[in-house]
């Protein structure tokens, strides 16, 4: 073997050593149990549960916040009091009644909880800005050195 080819080999034999090998596949887990507390220990999980519940009580709280507090001033300020019960008639046949008061009830919710909604949104994102900000604040001063 001439000294070229004796310098490639050992070359090669340098590049196999330092080239990281592919992670082993996880082993399967076996029995229901086992898969069970696999898909549970993934943290997408467990975040989708907590957000799907604070979602649900965010949403109670938001329309008894639109149910107790800001619908009783429309219906203070209408003459008959409550406008949810409005029917529009028409004198067709047997007589078509259209509950107008009630669909504009749930459009004034749905506008109501809409900006509610946007609010709560929009003070969450300048708190998440705030917290990653500290984070990166945080992470420049750790690496400095003094």
């Amino acid at each position: 073997m001439s000294m070229d080819q004796e310098i490639l080999e050992e070359l090669r034999k340098i590049r196999e050593a330092v080239t990281p090998k592919p992670a082993p596949e996880p082993a399967k887990p076996r029995g229901m149990w086992a898969e069970f507390m696999a898909f549970i220990g993934k943290g997408g999980v467990i975040g989708l549960a907590v957000g799907f519940i604070m979602g649900t009580y965010i949403g109670k709280v938001v329309s008894a916040l639109v149910q107790d507090i800001i619908m009783p001033i429309p219906g203070a300020l209408i003459a008959g009091g409550d406008w949810r019960k409005a029917v529009f008639s028409l004198p067709i046949g047997q007589g078509m009644n259209f509950a107008v008061g009630d669909f504009v009830g749930v459009i004034v919710d749905f506008l109501i909880v809409a900006v509610v909604v946007f609010f709560i949104a929009k003070y969450a994102g300048k708190a998440m800005e705030k917290q990653e900000e500290g984070l990166k604040e945080g992470v420049k001063e750790g690496g400095k050195k003094e």
